[in-house]
C-alpha cells in the first residue's frame, strides 16, 4: 500500500503535536506548517523532530502562513498529501477582540484558501484530499446547552464568528464541489502542552508556581463560565477518524459533562494540597470579554454511533494530570 501523507497547519499547537503523533505512530509521512520566527516556536514537537540529513524520515517541516494563499498552494503540489488537517488559528478568544481583524484573516479566510486550492488542485491532478477543518464550541455560544449537531450558532466572539465562517465554507464546499471535507466541532480540550494564557492551563500552571512558593496569588476573570473539558490526544483521534470515514459529515466532540472554572481551580488547589482555593485567588477584571460564554456542553453521541468514539479521560482526572505535569516542570 502506498504510505499516506498527511499536511498539519498548526503542528506546534497543542493538537498539531499530539496530532503528528498519532499519524506518526500510524505510519503516516507527516508535514507541518510553520510560520517563521525569530526564536524557536517548536518546543511541543522537538521530541519528534528529525534531521532534514537523516535517511527515511517521516516527519518534514515548511514554512509557510494561512495569510499567503501562494504558500498553501505551493504546499499541496509539493507535498501531495492525502489527508489535510487545518489546525491553524488565532485560537485566543479573549486576544479575539483585541485583533478581529488579523482573527478574521487567519481564521476564516485562512479556511477558505487551502478550500480554493483544494478544490483546484484535485481538479487538475485528479488526485482527492480529505480535508479536516478543526471547528469550535465557540461557534455555539449563547446556545442553550447541551449542543449537538443540530444546534444553531450563536457566536458570541470575533474567533467564534470567523470560526462560523470557516464552518459553512467547508460544508458548501463538499456540497458544491464534492470535497472530503469535515468539520470537527470539538469542544474544550486541554493537556500539559496547552498554551499558558488558556485558563486551564493558567491555573495548573500557578497552582505549581505558588505551591514552589514562586508566587503568592492567581489573578483570573470569569469563573462561573462552565465548559465541557476533555483530553486534548483522545481529541485528536477523533479528528482521524472522521477521515477514515466512507463519507464526509460533521461531528459534535466532547465529554458531555459541564464544570466552572470554580470547579476547576478547587479541584486543581485541591490536588496540590493547598486546601482553600479562595486564599490565594484574586479576580482581574482584564481577563473578562466583552461578550461572555455563559455554558457549553457536548451532546456527542453522533460521534460514539458513527466514529465509535467516547472521552475517556473525565474532569478530576484530566485536572490531576494537568497539576502533576505543571509541579514536575516547576520542579524541573
Amino acid at each position: 500500500m502506498e504510505q499516506k501523507k498527511a499536511l498539519i497547519t498548526g503542528i506546534t499547537g497543542q493538537d498539531g503535536s499530539y496530532l503528528a503523533e498519532l499519524l506518526l505512530e500510524k505510519g503516516y509521512e507527516v508535514h507541518g506548517v510553520i510560520r517563521r520566527a525569530s526564536t524557536f516556536n517548536t518546543l511541543r514537537i522537538s521530541h519528534l523532530y528529525q534531521d532534514p540529513h537523516e535517511k527515511g524520515r517521516r516527519l518534514m517541516l515548511h514554512y509557510g502562513d494561512l495569510a499567503d494563499a501562494n504558500t498553501v498552494r505551493r504546499l499541496l503540489y509539493e507535498v501531495k498529501p492525502s489527508e489535510l488537517y487545518n489546525l491553524g488559528a488565532q485560537s485566543h478568544v479573549r486576544v479575539s477582540f483585541d485583533i478581529p481583524e488579523y482573527t478574521a484573516d487567519i481564521v476564516a479566510l485562512g479556511t477558505l484558501r487551502i478550500l480554493e486550492a483544494i478544490k483546484d488542485y484535485e481538479k487538475e491532478t485528479s488526485k482527492k484530499v480529505r480535508f479536516y477543518q478543526a471547528s469550535s464550541s465557540e461557534m455555539f455560544g449563547a446556545a442553550p446547552p447541551p449542543q449537538n449537531e443540530e444546534t444553531c450558532f450563536r457566536p458570541r466572539s470575533p474567533y467564534a464568528a470567523a470560526k462560523v465562517f470557516a464552518f459553512h465554507m467547508t460544508r458548501n464546499y463538499r456540497e458544491a464541489y464534492g470535497l472530503f471535507a469535515v468539520n470537527g466541532v470539538l469542544f474544550n480540550h486541554e493537556s500539559p502542552r496547552r498554551g499558558e494564557t488558556f485558563v486551564t492551563r493558567k491555573v495548573s500552571r500557578g497552582v505549581a508556581r505558588i505551591k514552589a512558593g514562586l508566587d503568592k496569588k492567581l489573578y483570573l476573570g470569569n469563573l462561573k463560565a462552565k465548559r465541557d473539558w476533555g483530553y486534548a490526544p483522545e481529541y485528536v483521534e477523533a479528528a482521524w477518524r472522521m477521515l477514515q470515514q466512507p463519507a464526509p459529515e460533521d461531528y459534535v466532540i466532547g465529554t458531555g459533562e459541564s464544570h466552572s472554572v470554580e470547579e476547576f481551580v478547587a479541584e486543581a488547589f485541591r490536588v496540590a494540597g493547598l486546601g482553600d482555593w479562595k486564599k490565594y485567588v484574586e479576580f482581574d477584571p482584564r481577563y473578562l470579554r466583552p461578550t461572555e460564554v455563559d455554558n457549553l456542553v457536548a451532546d456527542p453521541r453522533k460521534a460514539k454511533e458513527k466514529l465509535g468514539w467516547e472521552a475517556k479521560t473525565k474532569f478530576k482526572e484530566l485536572v490531576k494530570l494537568m497539576v502533576e505535569a505543571e509541579l514536575k516542570l516547576v520542579q524541573r
